[in-house]
């Protein structure tokens, strides 16, 4: 069938059914959302199927990691790009098994892929995972690499979950939806309010830090702080989280993008050389800055009245941050985003889904105001498939 033809078939359907791919800096696993949509823009609607999370087989997370150094090999990259295509095309094909459906009834994948490199002050970045294995393995037309486009015309390439916020839950009530990943990231939906008044941006780090110091103190036995429990321990040095609120990041004005590049583990490494604490003593701190710079952007950054902030993320299961950001925000109450219906670890790549759905019907997927972008893109490339070929 030409391409043409099957893409017009696509977009003529009454309801599509999609796979949205998300893979966050931490590379842990690969969370896959299966959906029915219909509609598109202001009139989207969905119905979630499934929701699973794969996790990365642990050798080739160590080789994503290695990726992440500034000597990485050329030729690791171009490996790993197809082994996370093959990765990102067997989550998919799990989220459809969840469902009890088969691989033929996905319509249309959208996948954000695995940032390796985000440098929006040069305007580049790089997300991997062949979107072409994905298609081949799935059969499903796939849409990939959403930042690109944006940054093409002057934009950071990030965040763009901000307009999916406002097709699916912008409404009467102003609410402010934070997602605390590697990296925390908040939208603003005021009242009423249409895609051009939507505020966005990073906040600065989420689980990162936690998670590279929880790493290194365990020797990587363990790759994050479970339930909270290594900050309850510890003791926050004050000193110390005073130095880091004072991170130029913070103090920028939106709109603003960030990564692993400035809160990775050579900033960890940078942290360390300034002291000593004990393993718990550090974790607590970092946390508290999870949290204290999370606050001091919402009070300096999203002006309006927001009585809510609806959390979604990793972070979501940190009772410290849940209960450290009520305390830091007295006046909003937090709550998580299941809430609202939404899994919390499934709204990002429920995001890339939508975004996905967005692009097939020819419509615009970033808010310039939120990137700095020029003006308004069609996001993403799309890979068609040839006949399904089993992994």
């Amino acid at each position: 069938m030409p391409a043409q033809l099957r893409l017009a078939e696509l977009a003529a359907k009454e309801r599509r059914r999609v796979v949205g791919l998300m893979s966050g800096t931490s590379a842990d696993g690969i969370d896959a959302v299966l959906v029915d949509l219909w509609g598109c823009g202001d009139s989207t609607r969905y119905e979630i199927l499934s929701f699973n999370t794969t996790p990365l087989p642990s050798d080739l997370r160590r080789e994503v990691f290695a990726l992440f150094a500034e000597d990485a090999s050329l030729d690791a990259l171009c490996r790993i790009n197809f082994a996370l295509g093959e990765a990102f095309a067997t989550a998919a094909l799990a989220a459809a098994e969840q469902a009890k459906l088969s691989p033929e009834s996905i319509d249309l994948i959208g996948s954000h892929g695995q940032t390796v490199r985000h440098l929006p002050a040069s305007g580049a970045t790089l997300q991997i995972g062949e979107p072409a294995v994905i298609a081949a393995r799935t059969g499903a037309v796939t849409i990939a690499d959403f930042r690109a486009a944006d940054m093409a015309v002057g934009g950071e390439g990030a965040p763009l979950v901000p307009l999916v916020d406002h097709l699916l839950f912008a409404g009467h009530e102003g609410r402010l939806l934070l997602n605390i990943g590697g990296i925390a990231n908040i939208t603003a939906l005021p009242p009423n309010a249409d895609a051009s008044a939507v505020r966005a941006f990073d906040l600065g780090p989420g689980n990162m830090l936690i998670d590279a110091a929880v790493a290194q103190c365990t020797g990587g036995r363990e790759h994050f702080d479970r339930g909270g429990a290594r900050a309850a321990r510890g003791r926050v040095d004050e000193a110390l989280l005073a130095e880091l609120m004072r991170h130029s990041f913070l103090q920028r004005e939106p709109p603003k993008s960030t990564g692993r590049e400035e809160f990775g583990e050579p900033f960890l490494a940078e942290i360390l050389r300034r002291g000593t604490w004990s393993d718990d003593d550090l974790i607590a701190t970092l946390t508290a800055f999870t949290v204290q710079s999370i606050a001091e952007g919402i009070r300096r950054f999203c002006p309006g009245e927001f009585a809510k902030l609806w959390v979604g993320g990793g972070g979501v299961h940190n009772p410290r941050i849940m209960a450290g950001l009520q305390h830091a925000l007295p006046d909003i109450a937090v709550n998580s985003l299941a809430d609202l219906g939404v899994d919390p670890d499934a709204r990002e790549a429920l995001s890339f889904a939508v975004l996905a759905n967005e692009t097939l019907m020819g419509r615009t997927g970033n808010i310039p105001a939120v990137t700095r972008a020029q003006r308004p893109v069609v996001l993403g490339k799309i890979a068609l498939p040839g006949p399904v070929v089993s992994g």
